[in-house]
């Protein structure tokens, strides 16, 4: 594997890269050192995913004063 693995530009450019690797490994097509690559890939794009989405979580918490309060959605009714 020559290109080094750097962190993706969003959590959806490496969510969509996650999906992308799902596919390919379940085509079953895959050699298998290929196959560990990308398991190996797919593992830091779940970490990666995981820091962003705590990122944001602590977000929320700081913006509604330390309380994580449930989503209310409108019916429109």
């Amino acid at each position: 594997m020559a290109k080094a693995n750097k962190a993706p530009a969003s959590f959806e450019t490496a969510l969509a890269q996650l999906e992308d690797i799902i596919q390919a490994m379940e085509s079953g097509d895959m050699p298998l050192e290929t196959a560990l690559g990308s398991y190996k890939q797919g593992i830091e794009l779940i970490k990666f995913c995981q820091a962003k989405l705590a990122d944001a979580e602590q977000q929320l918490k700081i913006l509604e004063n330390n309380e994580l309060k449930p989503l209310e959605l409108s019916n429109g009714q």
